[in-house]
């Protein structure tokens, strides 16, 4: 663990290939990539973020929900339910939920991704370990390791404005710590000390 460890609920969101399919037995399926490993995405210019495919190694026994738009009335699936699969594998966050056909909520889901009117995901988590680099330029945090709580197939992903408020405070307080540090330092070798 990092001493910049945050705890608070934040989501993630990316565009993905959802597929549908049906089987014989009548039972519909939604699948897709969650989260994709190791590919940096702009949090605000001069700052990025990617997952590392280490994120998930720890998480995917939890108990977790498919939701649609992060909302918690609109549970698609669970894994402790079956109703849910996740996996991580070389790409990233894969999973398939198992559509209800009796909640008219997860077949109007269904029919909008068949289509290709919905197509895009995020996940709700809280970050256990993370790396920060300072690039000169730009800034870069590294998602390791994570606690998950829900995935969401959503019309509209956005990086909310808390998660970009808090990676800007959090940059805030390195940059001071930093300051602070150089100044401590610099006033120890002026003094002989160092």
């Amino acid at each position: 663990m990092n001493e910049n460890k945050r705890t608070f609920y934040q989501t993630r969101s990316a565009h993905s290939a959802f597929e549908t399919r049906a089987e014989e037995n009548g039972k519909k399926y939604i699948s897709g990539y969650f989260a994709v490993f190791n590919s940096e995405y702009e949090i605000w210019p001069g700052a990025v973020e990617t997952v590392a495919d280490t994120a998930f190694d720890e998480a995917l026994s939890d108990d977790i929900r498919c939701l649609i738009d992060h909302e918690t009335r609109l549970v698609l699936g669970r894994n402790k339910a079956n109703t849910l699969t996740l996996k991580a594998d070389s790409r990233g966050l894969w999973g398939e939920v198992e559509i209800n056909e009796n909640d008219q909520d997860a077949v109007n889901l269904y029919e909008r991704v068949k289509r290709g009117d919905v197509d895009q995901c995020s996940f709700g988590f809280d970050i256990l370990d993370e790396e920060f680099e300072d690039r000169g330029d730009t800034v870069k945090w590294t998602i390791k390791k994570v606690k998950l709580y829900e995935v969401s197939i959503v019309t509209f992903p956005a990086y909310e404005d808390t998660s970009v408020s808090a990676r800007k405070r959090q940059l805030g307080e390195m940059k001071k710590r930093s300051i602070e540090a150089w100044k401590h330092k610099t006033l120890k070798k002026l003094k002989g000390e160092a």
